[in-house]
């Protein structure tokens, strides 16, 4: 009896256990006041990606476009190769508004996890909770956005992939991918616990 008592506590302590702890990082002096995200954050450009949304069983394809209007201010769109628009937002500091989406695809759920995923790649600037490292060149930056909690991957300085996590656990994954200078050329955002996923490559 006793041996099973302490091996369900042991297992509970494992499954409380910290995302940084359960990836082997050591928790060290905080010395990155602010994560700088540069992927989307140039006023002189429209950034364009050919873009594949799965929700559920039903995937939706176009041309996704970010452009940023002023600081902490954008306008994410999402339309069909033709140029017919499936979603319209806009975000300013911490106000989102929908300014069209697709009846198809009017779907609270879906909303908040859009308007949580594309916040995500555009907040440019995000203030560090907490700061980790492991052997190598990798270092962790952990922040917060609103209830949620992120966890920043920077190899070599250069941000890399953001992680969503909750209870020590991923809930998503921003994988920014073959980086070019400023520009991110493909990006992978995957939801571990809802059939949500995004793909996008710049044209």
């Amino acid at each position: 009896m006793r041996y099973f008592l302490i091996s369900g506590m042991v297992l509970l302590l494992m499954a409380c256990g910290s995302y940084p702890k359960k990836n082997n990082f050591q928790k060290v002096e905080k010395a990155t006041m602010d994560i700088i995200n540069p992927y989307f954050s140039d006023r002189a450009r429209d950034y364009v990606y050919k873009a594949k949304i799965t929700f559920a069983d039903k995937s939706f394809g176009g041309l996704f476009v970010v452009k940023k209007l002023d600081e902490d201010q954008y306008r994410v769109v999402f339309t069909t190769e033709m140029g017919n628009k499936l979603m319209d937002f806009s975000f300013e500091g911490n106000t989102f508004k929908v300014n069209y989406i697709l009846e198809e695809m009017d779907k609270k759920i879906l909303i908040d996890l859009l308007r949580k995923d594309f916040y995500v790649l555009i907040r440019e600037r995000s203030t560090v909770i907490h700061q980790y490292a492991k052997q190598g060149d990798t270092t962790l930056l952990e922040t917060r956005a609103g209830k949620g909690t992120y966890f920043y991957y920077l190899y070599d300085n250069k941000l890399q992939k953001v992680i969503g996590a909750g209870n020590g656990k991923e809930k998503t994954i921003y994988d920014f991918l073959e980086i070019d200078g400023y520009l991110a050329k493909e990006i992978d955002i995957i939801h571990k616990r809802i059939k949500l996923s995004i793909h996008l490559k710049a044209i």
